[in-house]
């Protein structure tokens, strides 16, 4: 008995070396293929649409058939307006190794920044996701540079200071502007936004470039205007009255370019510009690209424009588009308190400003950002002036006591 006991236990061993593939070697596992989308660049062209064709590739030749589901995903291009958004499932038959997919672009004839989206893997069955993301490239084919420089040095604020709650802010973190926060200021306005400003203010000179807010100014005939920009308001979706607002960005230059971040009163439809109140946390004119200004407008009772202003220059040779600076009010009731990378370096009060007229900085103000070009101050550009150029915001931030 225990000799049959041992022939049937060394044929089980015998049995499970055969069975484990020829000359006694351990079976091989099955190793699935990994399938992965390419990156493409495109050039945008003039025309209404334009179809191009993303590669989905194998690792190897598929071994069985492979089934993937691929949809695409907003970045900087936005569905419907500058590609047509897909989702669909791809079979790769037996022996296949690469299979396309018609993705359509729309063009047009705006210079604009340089856009993507993905195109991305989402479920895949027979096969492994190997690079399951592909980056679509939107290239400006258009006057302009299709792509602007972030400076990667500059002075920076804290997200939070002693004895104050950071109330609001934008990081503009996200693929496109936050519409429920701005809106966009479309056209010239009455007498060149009451400026005789040269520019035509769009949407498609706005956009969001890896965290940062870019407003564009260029040199083109649009709708009458030879020069186009952007300009962006937060009336009636935020508005506040006193705190503390830090706003960190890199600044255009160049002769007759004007770029701003500013606030008005929310009271302007009721009581018209200057009665409303103005409050320039920053302007420079581009000719004087290491200067900047902070100034308040306000009206005597007569309805009479007044301001109040101060300037201050860099040192050391710098200019406002070399790197990040952030422009900072404290602004508490009768009192306004400008600075610049926490230098104090002007300061308004009720009584500075004549305890006679009417104080208009006690109320609620929206805030105001946009990149002229020309007008009555800063004149018009010249043979000097380069375009595009660029006003690059990091972050807006409120805060106010807790």
């Amino acid at each position: 008995m225990t000799r049959l006991l041992s022939i049937l236990a060394f044929s089980l061993v015998l049995t499970t070396f055969s069975s484990c593939g020829g000359d006694n070697e351990p079976m091989q596992p099955v190793t699935l293929a990994s399938v992965s989308v390419d990156p493409i660049t495109v050039l945008e062209g003039n025309t209404e649409t334009k179809a191009v064709f993303a590669s989905i590739r194998l690792s190897k030749l598929a071994e069985e058939q492979v089934t993937i589901f691929v949809e695409t995903e907003d970045v900087s291009a936005i569905a419907g307006e500058d590609y047509v958004a897909t989702s669909q499932s791809i079979v790769f038959d037996v022996g296949s190794v690469q299979e396309n997919i018609k993705i359509e672009i729309f063009g047009d004839e705006h210079s604009e920044l340089d856009e993507t989206f993905h195109l991305n893997i989402v479920n895949v069955s027979g096969a492994v996701i190997g690079e399951g993301t592909g980056v679509i490239t939107i290239e400006n084919d258009d006057l302009g540079s299709g792509s602007v420089i972030i400076p990667s040095e500059g002075y920076e604020t804290p997200e939070e200071y002693p004895g104050m709650t950071m109330i609001w802010s934008d990081e503009f973190a996200g693929n496109s502007l936050n519409e429920s926060i701005w809106t966009y200021e479309i056209g010239n306005g009455n007498w060149g936004w009451g400026n005789n400003e040269l520019q035509y203010y769009r949407r498609d000179n706005t956009s969001l470039v890896d965290g940062y807010l870019v407003i564009e100014a260029l040199e083109e005939f649009i709708n009458g205007f030879n020069y186009t920009s952007s300009r962006l308001i937060t009336k009636d979706k935020f508005e506040f009255t006193h705190g503390r607002v830090d706003i960190r960005a890199v600044l255009p230059e160049g002769q007759g370019v004007w770029p701003a971040l500013w606030m008005l009163g929310g009271n302007i439809s009721e009581v018209s510009w200057p009665r409303c109140g103005e409050i320039d946390i920053m302007e420079i004119v581009g000719h004087e690209p290491n200067r900047l200004h902070g100034t308040v407008h306000y009206a005597n009772s007569n309805g009479d424009h007044i301001l109040n202003g101060e300037s201050t220059v860099l040192s050391g040779g710098k200019k406002f588009s070399d790197e990040f600076n952030v422009f900072s009010v404290i602004w508490v009731e009768n009192q306004i308190d400008f600075y610049l990378n926490d230098v104090k370096y002007h300061t308004v009060t009720k009584n500075s400003l004549g305890a006679q007229n009417p104080y208009p900085f006690n109320d609620p103000f929206f805030f105001i950002f946009n990149v002229a070009v020309g007008g009555n101050w800063p004149g018009s550009p010249d043979a000097t002036t380069m375009f595009p150029q660029h006003m690059i915001v990091d972050y807006i931030r409120v805060f106010q006591p807790e």
